[in-house]
């Protein structure tokens, strides 16, 4: 699960992690599908932000929608709003859930990293100088 453009670009450089798996994808924006060559199942949600509250409502909606019909043994995700969403359902739903923070958040951890910390079994920076003790770890970066 990832939002288009960086998050959608570094969840793709993890593709071969996957290779032989029954994988499906979730972005929200449905041009980026044609990445993926027709080599997955593709999922569109609406775009969504903290200032878009209702958009917000219905991006939960379509992505809880989606983690209900795919029932995933493990959701990963690069963020952003949906990925938020697909850990938290997925946790729920008995997923093993990982998060990864976007590269471009070098200062801090993402808004919505720190929210879905609570509901990732993996919660993983970019930055080492982000890991503290506990959360995130910092296993390396995907660019």
């Amino acid at each position: 699960v990832a939002s288009a453009g960086g998050h959608w670009i570094q969840l793709l450089r993890l593709r071969p992690a996957w290779l032989g798996c029954d994988v499906a994808f979730l972005s929200t924006d449905p041009s980026v599908e044609s990445m993926l060559e027709g080599s997955a199942r593709f999922y569109v949600v609406t775009e969504a932000n903290r200032w878009e509250k209702l958009k917000l409502v219905k991006s939960a909606a379509q992505v809880a929608l989606v983690v209900l019909r795919e029932r995933p043994d493990v959701v990963v995700t690069t963020g952003a709003a949906a990925g938020y969403f697909a850990v938290m359902f997925g946790r729920l739903l008995g997923s093993k859930t990982i998060w990864i923070d976007s590269i471009a958040n070098a200062d801090e951890v993402s808004l919505s990293g720190k929210k879905a910390a609570k509901f990732a079994h993996v919660f993983l920076t970019q930055w080492p100088d982000l890991e503290r003790d506990g959360r995130p770890d910092y296993w390396g970066s995907v660019l």
